[in-house]
């Protein structure tokens, strides 16, 4: 009972961040006008007077972003959750394998050498930058997963290393590319760099939204198999979990979940770490109430912070990435802190 009460308590917040998202911004809507907006853009029939300009602001612009808030915050706290039990530890972040570091090596080669992809057919162009991205991300991964592998097994200790390795392997490949970038293109990776939605369309939303989806459909299913984890891969083993098999289901969850969100928003730190540990504070380790949990607590607190980061500094924006670093740097140092007394 007190499980869904909190369940219910975060579902409401996260309306409400729905809400203010869709309202608020450079040019402010009032509330009511933007609930109407939403319900006429659905087909509810409601009164059209004075709603032309909150159709349009709600529609074009502020719901696709907030939709791609939504997906992003809410896979990268499942990607967080699915770490720290792979892991064991609730300090582990979903960059540890590296994807992070690769999708944000496949935006570099995309932004600064994208003239040499010009070969691709036209319907893929718009998507360029996504898909190198994101390949990169997933390549990346699959070579910090192999190095991890021996007789059949997978080491974690040794994926994590082979993490760090890869992660500044990648970061020296993307210092090259910011050495050799001309202006233009060094603003727009610097900009990637830091996270945004802005240019969110819905037309390069929906692909990555499917993969966000998917996964945060899916990772709730191992929700038992996680509560078995907990207790150590031999007696998980013993209580029938096909533990290899459960690490690669993890690593491809990872990867494809912080792979399309690093390809739709860019760098955003710290929401995988310090929303599964909140979520674990308030609810308690049971994986079952963790990670629908920590999906609605992600997508909540990233969309608080893309409306601080549009307000802050109207009209100009604020990297959303800045924000959370902001909130998450100190609150990581909390941690440690707590951990040593």
């Amino acid at each position: 009972m007190r499980f869904t009460s909190q369940l219910i308590a975060l579902g409401m917040a996260c309306l409400l961040a729905i809400w203010l998202s869709l309202a608020l911004g450079p040019v402010s809507l009032p509330m009511m006008d933007t609930l109407r907006a939403v319900l006429h853009l659905v087909g509810v029939p409601v009164a059209e007077d004075n709603l032309q300009q909150a159709e349009l602001i709600v529609g074009q612009i502020r719901l696709p972003r907030t939709l791609l808030g939504l997906a992003v915050g809410a896979v990268l706290a499942l990607s967080g959750v699915a770490m720290q039990g792979l892991f064991r530890n609730p300090l582990a972040d979903p960059g540890l394998v590296g994807v992070s570091s690769g999708a944000a090596l496949g935006a570099a080669v995309a932004i600064v050498a994208g003239a040499s992809f010009g070969g691709l057919p036209e319907p893929f162009q718009p998507y360029l930058l996504s898909i190198c991205a994101f390949a990169g991300g997933l390549g990346v991964t699959a070579i910090v997963y192999r190095l991890g592998r021996r007789d059949g097994r997978t080491s974690v200790s040794t994926m994590l290393l082979a993490g760090v390795a890869m992660t500044a392997l990648a970061g020296s490949v993307i210092g090259l590319f910011t050495y050799l970038a001309d202006d233009a293109s060094l603003r727009t990776l610097t900009f990637w760099n830091l996270g945004t939605l802005n240019g969110a369309s819905y037309d390069r939303l929906w692909p990555l939204l499917l993969v966000c989806v998917a996964v945060i459909l899916w990772l709730p299913r191992r929700a038992k198999a996680l509560n078995a984890l907990l207790l150590g891969e031999s007696e998980a083993h013993h209580l029938g979990i096909d533990v290899q098999r459960l690490k690669r289901e993890l690593i491809l969850c990872i990867a494809l979940g912080v792979g399309a969100a690093v390809a739709a928003a860019g760098l955003i730190g710290f929401i995988g770490l310090i929303v599964p540990h909140l979520v674990r504070l308030l609810t308690g380790p049971d994986h079952r109430v963790v990670l629908p949990a920590s999906a609605l607590a992600g997508a909540t607190l990233l969309l608080f912070a893309d409306i601080f980061a549009r307000l802050v500094m109207a009209p100009a924006e604020l990297p959303i990435g800045i924000v959370t670093v902001f909130i998450g740097a100190p609150f990581f140092l909390f941690l440690l802190v707590r951990g040593r007394s």
